[in-house]
């Protein structure tokens, strides 16, 4: 093992300040794990990045598995970490409590080695479609594919969303192919093959029979436990495999009935919206942090009298 040296790492900075503006305390124990895993062999790499990253020639003809492990913790420079490790951030806070610590470090470790399978999978085919044997040279690191992966999961667990890819709404299901060719378009060096074998490796865990598989390994153990599909609460749908129930609610019907991490999620959601639930808009007034209720409805006779008393004030 040895210590990186050179220049002051902006990046890594900027990620520890990220962190700290979070809160350790409300960091899952799972995430904060792989979070700091990822920054110490940053700054103390096992071996330098040619002999960490995985390939077709490394991983397959030299059967350097360990490869396997090595490559998705270690990263290029402290940028690539930092994005890498800020998506990880927020997508561990929304799935580690919804997916329980022990399933979801469980996933962590599968999805890590299996997407390297898939990667040198994908890079072969190349070889042989192409006819190009310098596919098999491109060697890859970094936590990307996982978090691909994982993207996979957060949009099949929290359906009917919206995300802004380059300024386009996109629905959620679609958002991880939008954004596999956005980042290859913007950044041609970022390895295409590896993300596409993050989104593969999620939809064999969501639509394919890698859940099963995984299950049918841990053996029963009462921990190793997966939770049910969630209601989405965030539609006006019910979603159940089979039919779909719709019914007018509100926000305030479910308020009380949700989960931890369900509050939690409201609660990003919340600092993030810029106007509130009555449509005023906040300005120079921070809204307060955390589960935000909007302000008591008065009558017709109270709204009166409080705008006589600001007209008597002024």
């Amino acid at each position: 093992m040895q210590r990186r040296q050179g220049r002051v790492n902006a990046g890594l900075l900027l990620l520890l300040y990220q962190i700290s503006q979070v809160g350790l305390q409300n960091i899952p124990s799972v995430t904060l794990g792989v979070l700091a895993l990822n920054i110490f062999l940053f700054l103390n790499p096992v071996r330098p990045l040619p002999e960490v990253c995985i390939s077709v020639n490394e991983g397959f003809y030299r059967r350097n598995w360990q490869r396997l492990l090595l490559s998705p913790v270690h990263h290029a420079d402290d940028w690539h970490l930092y994005y890498n490790m800020i998506s990880m951030l927020w997508k561990g806070i929304m799935l580690e409590k919804k997916l329980k610590s022990i399933w979801f470090a469980y996933i962590i470790a599968v999805f890590s080695v299996l997407i390297g399978v898939v990667y040198m999978v994908l890079e072969f085919m190349l070889v042989k479609i192409l006819d190009d044997p310098s596919y098999e040279m491109n060697c890859a690191v970094g936590f990307s594919g996982v978090l691909f992966a994982l993207k996979v999961l957060n949009n099949h667990y929290n359906p009917g969303r919206v995300s802004s890819v380059l300024g386009l709404q996109i629905p959620s299901k679609y958002a991880c192919w939008v954004e596999l060719v956005a980042i290859h378009l913007i950044s041609p060096g970022t390895s295409f093959a590896g993300h596409l074998a993050g989104i593969l490796v999620g939809l064999m865990y969501t639509m394919g029979p890698l859940k099963k598989i995984m299950k049918a390994c841990a053996g029963g153990i009462s921990s190793f436990t997966d939770p049910a599909r969630p209601r989405d609460y965030y539609s006006e749908y019910y979603s159940y495999p089979g039919y779909q129930y719709r019914t007018p609610r509100s926000y305030y019907d479910y308020t009380g009935g949700l989960t931890e991490e369900e509050q939690l999620e409201r609660a990003v959601l919340n600092s993030l919206n810029e106007r509130d639930f009555g449509g005023a808009t906040y300005t120079n007034e921070r809204r307060p942090y955390g589960f935000w209720f909007p302000p008591e409805q008065h009558s017709e006779e109270e709204r009166r009298r409080q705008r006589l008393r600001r007209f008597e004030r002024q």
